[in-house]
């Protein structure tokens, strides 16, 4: 076994919790004997993890593709939903492309060096934050469409090229951190692992690590979303718009499902946050605890990015009319097959800057 980084690491500010944060982690059994808990493993066979990895990864590189695929065809139709929507699918597709390597490394251990635990633990973060933050945005174009009547930022297709370039870049700058800090660790009697080196202080960094980018990069936009989609369901009941409110349902599915997926892993972050603070108090039967739900609230998460595209193709009817017509076109399908599909009437009276796409 290859110890070449074990002299300059620093056991001493590492407990066995720091590495059973996450589920792609290489189980450690003998770690340093200062460690004062001895961690319990998750009772979750790592074969039966693997596949759950590969059927996520197969179903996000299937299903986000021809969401790419729908919506990039759809030039005249595209709106600024679209746009974010198209976004959302690209980061859930970078992210997918990096689970056969997490599923290897958990039988595996961390054997792919430094420079791709850096990378695929970056396309990881960056698919979070990116995530959470398009669908802020598209909260609030709803908001300004439906609550204020608003077109002029919806119409103007130009500036939600900017406003995704920005969301790309803070989502960089949110996952810097991890970047920065992640490198392939050799614990003692035990196989590599692709984890934080923190050095000195590796407390105080921890807390800073963990909660900047949860502010910024969960609380803030979950506020945001809460805010625009609260007004905007009561604009629509207080009008009594019932196609406007079907017109929404792919939106409200969508966001419904990201929360479902990810919220779980953010509150035991939060609860372990406030356990490493003194807050709640720390015992071994805890620790474990929560190193447990962080595992299987992970895994839940990793679901979220082949989910998008079913939620399109069980209720978003312009995503199945958009992919029938392509089908159509190179003939893989009849045009009387496609006449038959009735074509999608959002909101008769909406324009298309205001409807809800896919």
């Amino acid at each position: 076994m290859n110890y070449q980084n074990m002299e300059n690491f620093d056991w001493e500010n590492y407990t066995w919790e720091d590495f059973g944060n996450y589920s792609y982690n290489t189980d450690l059994p003998f770690l340093p004997e200062t460690a004062p808990c001895r961690p319990e493993s998750l009772d979750i066979n790592k074969h039966a993890v693997v596949v759950i990895y590969a059927l996520v990864f197969l179903l996000s590189l299937l299903g986000n593709s021809l969401v790419m695929l729908v919506v990039l065809y759809s030039r005249v139709s595209r709106s600024v939903t679209d746009v974010y929507l198209l976004n959302l699918a690209l980061a859930d597709l970078l992210f997918a492309l990096t689970l056969p390597i997490w599923a290897a490394s958990k039988v595996k251990g961390w054997i792919y060096g430094t420079i791709l635990c850096k990378v695929v633990s970056l396309l990881k973060e960056v698919n979070f934050y990116s995530g959470i933050l398009l669908l802020a945005c598209i909260s609030m174009d709803r908001y300004l469409a439906i609550v204020h009547a608003t077109r002029t930022l919806t119409q103007k297709r130009h500036w939600v090229k900017f406003i995704c370039l920005g969301i790309w870049a803070l989502s960089l700058i949110l996952s810097l951190p991890i970047f920065i800090f992640r490198r392939t660790i050799y614990p003692p009697n035990s196989g590599p692992v692709c984890y934080e080196d923190l050095g000195a202080n590796t407390t105080k960094w921890r807390m800073v690590m963990r909660v900047l980018p949860q502010t910024f990069g969960f609380l803030v936009p979950l506020l945001v979303m809460l805010f625009c989609y609260g007004l905007t369901l009561r604009t629509l009941f207080q009008a009594h718009m019932g196609q406007k409110h079907r017109a929404m349902r792919v939106i409200f599915a969508v966001v419904l499902v990201f929360l479902l997926c990810w919220l779980p892993y953010n509150l035991v972050l939060v609860a372990d946050t406030l356990m490493r603070l003194q807050v709640i108090k720390e015992t071994c039967n805890r620790r474990n605890d929560i190193n447990r739900a962080l595992d299987a609230t992970e895994i839940l998460g990793f679901f979220h990015s082949c989910l998008n595209p079913l939620i399109y193709a069980f209720i978003g009817q312009k995503f199945r009319h958009g992919l029938l017509r392509i089908m159509a076109t190179h003939g893989l399908i009849s045009k009387e097959f496609l006449a038959k599909d009735s074509k999608p009437s959002f909101v008769g009276s909406f324009s298309r800057s205001t409807s809800t796409t896919l």
